[in-house]
């Protein structure tokens, strides 16, 4: 009995190892435990999230705060343009590049030290140039070395509201900007009813996976932020000699094949932070962790963004949404009551069709940020399936115009709409009048 016993097990133990092995039967595991306090993958062309942990939960940034200081000053001023430091710029702690107040620069030379090296002065020299431009009375001409203390946290300020609002743009409620560097920081609001709320500087995975995905595909200076955030190194000099030389921190550049992008962070408060981009084999990953340790673990974030991007590249392939697209020729004229037809009694139909697909047609889909996108196609796993409902009007009303929106075609996955195509009458249909009641009345007594 109990040899019989063992080789049940024996043989139990072999199929189950031979599950295991033989590829196709069984579908790769989701990431085990991740260092990271909260993770998001995120498809960047679709903004399906692929992977979340605690994906929700609002926490501390760091510097990965910059990627929204550089797209915005990418984005409202010429890279060309001089950025005159202020005292209180000066004054920021390390990391820092140790600029001096009176001293001019390049925007483009300090958005290298911004996302090369992460240095805290240039993103306040940053704020200060762009956030004086919303507050042409309380600074008038004054230059920012000629800046109070007061004066250049009001142009801080004024360029955290500028942050806040694209974040709003962008879909990210969860996040609040205080800081332009990432340094921990936190601000009483007065609400409308008189209430005061405390707000920390603060956002989830999920809406920084979604900042990037914004800033690498869809911001129009995407080119420009990825040409930053690629360069090894960056050189330069200012007019009073000085001289300055950058190097790209951001190892995952090199860690994988088709890094594209990234930025690291880290304060006591966030611990180590880390949002980072790859494109390879026609697909866009976006991995944003939050709170992924704290010294002396700086590796942390490395492992785990491999982690999810492997899982990404090796449990998840492509399919365009024209692979599953409505079959045009299940659709039917709808009935139009009251419309013109060439006999007493018959009943009007008005054609229908769908607007054309592909680039340039009008359909579309929302993205990781929120806004309105086309989207071509989803990254899915085995099994998963887009869903496709067709909704349109019973009858219509005469009279009808051609190019009338009948329905819609939505492409959905997981609640979310995807794509939108909509339906459109080919032709007019006139509604029945005198005349009509007329020409018919003549047509059956003379023909």
């Amino acid at each position: 009995m109990r040899i019989r016993l063992r080789r049940y097990i024996c043989v139990l133990c072999c199929l189950l190892l031979l599950l295991r092995q033989t590829p196709g039967l069984a579908q790769e595991p989701e990431p085990g435990e991740l260092y990271a306090q909260a993770a998001v993958l995120m498809d960047a062309d679709s903004g399906r999230v692929l992977y979340d942990k605690n994906g929700a939960q609002v926490l501390a940034m760091a510097s990965t705060t910059k990627i929204m200081t550089c797209i915005l000053a990418l984005e409202l001023a010429d890279p060309q343009e001089t950025v005159e430091i202020s005292a209180y710029a000066a004054s920021m702690p390390k990391v820092k590049l140790y600029v001096q107040k009176g001293e001019r620069y390049l925007l483009e030379d300090l958005l290298y030290s911004l996302m090369l090296e992460s240095h805290n002065d240039a993103a306040v020299a940053i704020a200060e140039h762009l956030g004086r431009k919303y507050l042409p009375e309380q600074l008038g001409e004054k230059s920012p070395s000629e800046y109070s203390p007061e004066e250049s946290r009001q142009a801080v300020e004024a360029f955290a509201a500028v942050m806040n609002r694209k974040a709003a743009e962008l879909g990210c409620g969860d996040t609040w900007f205080i800081t332009p560097n990432g340094l921990d920081a936190t601000q009483v609001l007065t609400l409308e009813n008189g209430e005061t709320v405390e707000k920390r500087h603060s956002t989830t995975a999920r809406d920084l996976a979604s900042i990037m995905c914004y800033c690498i595909r869809r911001s129009p200076r995407s080119q420009a932020f990825l040409e930053i955030t690629q360069t090894p190194s960056h050189s330069f000099s200012i007019d009073n000699g000085r001289s300055f030389s950058c190097a790209n921190h951001n190892a995952f550049l090199q860690m994988m094949q088709g890094a594209i992008s990234g930025k690291t962070g880290f304060t006591n408060q966030a611990g180590y932070c880390y949002v980072g981009a790859l494109e390879r084999d026609g697909r866009t990953l976006v991995v944003a962790l939050l709170a992924c340790g704290w010294p002396n673990n700086k590796g942390y974030k490395w492992s785990d963004t491999r982690i999810l991007m492997n899982f990404g590249l090796n449990d998840f392939a492509y399919h365009s949404l024209d692979e599953v697209a409505y079959d045009e020729s299940e659709l039917e004229s709808l009935p139009v009551l009251g419309g013109q037809t060439l006999e007493i009694g018959d009943t009007a139909y008005a054609p229908v069709r769908i607007l054309e697909r592909g680039p340039g047609g009008d359909y579309q889909g929302t993205g990781a940020d929120g806004e309105d996108q086309e989207i071509e196609g989803l990254l899915l796993r085995d099994g998963e399936e887009i869903r496709v409902e067709c909704h349109m009007e019973r009858q219509l009303q005469a009279p009808v115009e051609a190019g009338k929106q009948v329905g819609t075609i939505q492409y959905i996955f997981q609640d979310q709409v995807y794509r939108e195509e909509h339906i459109v009458t080919t032709r007019a249909v006139r509604e029945i009048d005198y005349r009509w009641c007329f020409q018919q009345i003549m047509r059956y007594f003379l023909l």
